[in-house]
């Protein structure tokens, strides 16, 4: 005899998941939790909000910080700043919201390895990272960097945000922070 599930929504989606693959209870909640961590973030509301800001660069950096901590602190997320490059073999914290963070940054831990690579890094546990993970706040469990690039392709610096849950970040993140950083003339590609 099979049982027929007429549900909706994520939870019922992780319950029905969990007894066709004969789950147990603590993976359903796992289940439940990463289908939670990876919502859907209102990325085209933040570069509505951004779009068309003016000023010098630094005041476009604190306007994206404020709108991307203003609209996805709600979703999990635990920091967001940028750290810029002053010619050193380190990183220099910039505007950032809402707690402190380490200051000069070496470039062996991920916003480094980003600024070096010129590449975006979805870090989803960071405890994969060991040594090269510079731990501003331990209650840190993910990450996400992307590069900052002016016109001719030199990375000037990163933008980071964390989040306390691990695998928070994905690709749709990545692609959501690049459109907020274009729409704030900050970045060119």
């Amino acid at each position: 005899m099979s049982a027929e599930y007429r549900c909706s929504g994520p939870l019922s989606h992780a319950f029905v998941a969990a007894n066709s693959l004969r789950h147990t209870r603590s993976n359903v909640i796992r289940l439940f939790f990463r289908i939670e961590t990876h919502m859907k973030r209102p990325y085209q509301e933040a570069v509505g909000a951004i779009d068309g800001v003016s000023g010098e660069r630094h005041e476009r950096m604190q306007r994206v910080v404020d709108v991307l901590w203003d609209t996805l602190h709600p979703t999990g997320v635990s920091w967001v700043g940028f750290y810029v490059s002053e010619g050193r073999d380190e990183l220099i914290l910039g505007p950032r919201r809402d707690k402190p963070a380490c200051s000069p940054i070496g470039m062996h831990g991920a916003c480094g390895q980003v600024f070096l690579s010129r590449e975006p890094l979805v870090v989803r546990d960071v405890k994969e990272l060991g040594d090269n993970y510079v731990a501003c706040d331990p209650r840190d469990q993910s990450e996400v960097v992307l590069p900052i690039l002016d016109e001719s392709g030199e990375c000037w610096g990163v933008l980071d945000l964390d989040s306390f849950n691990t695998d928070a970040f994905d690709q749709s993140d990545v692609d959501g922070l690049r459109r907020v950083l274009l729409a704030a003339r900050l970045t060119s590609g």
